[in-house]
């Protein structure tokens, strides 16, 4: 296992949908565990495959943010909302795409997804609250969309400078 390093926007792969698993292989899973890894040592609660480059429809969260409580991480492949509640919520979202940036995002406050998991099998759960959100972010990201696509034109321009001349500063360094 290793950690990935994690594009930063704006880049353009982080805006390209990305391709349907066919299988379950296990280089695929081995991606699985990386991004697992990654996306604790960002730390996150969530990554999807196009934030480290790869173009595949391929997430992994984990919304137990408790120190002492157990992980539950979950690795999705080909995810999608099958259903979504008419109640919306709205929380401040980030990413680990946009270090240090968060603006408030309204989604239903319940879905219902279906996905492949690590063993290839079909699965299919309802997620509310904070998991709820985590994984619209993430199949989000698997559909070349990103949370800012979401506030007001202004602010998306603000931060896209702000990402910009962070990215400036890491090439410097």
């Amino acid at each position: 296992m290793s950690i990935r390093p994690i594009l930063i926007h704006p880049d353009p792969r982080l805006k390209k949908v990305a391709d349907a698993v066919e299988t379950v292989t296990p280089e695929l899973k081995g991606l699985a565990e990386d991004m697992l890894e990654t996306m604790y040592d960002a730390p996150g609660i969530g990554l999807a495959a196009p934030q480290i480059g790869i173009l595949k429809r391929l997430i992994v969260l984990d919304c137990v943010k408790e120190e002492d409580a157990k992980p539950e991480p979950m690795v999705m492949f080909n995810p999608e909302v099958v259903w979504e509640s008419e109640a919306l919520n709205t929380y401040e979202e980030g990413c680990l795409s946009i270090p240090d940036q968060y603006g408030e995002v309204e989604r239903p406050a319940e879905v219902g997804v279906k996905w492949i998991d690590i063993e290839g099998e079909a699965r299919e759960a309802k997620f509310d609250a904070l998991w709820a959100t985590c994984v619209q972010h993430e199949i989000d990201h698997l559909n070349g969309k990103l949370f800012i696509d979401y506030l007001k034109p202004l602010r998306r321009q603000m931060i896209t400078r702000k990402m910009q001349k962070l990215k400036r500063e890491r090439a410097r360094a």
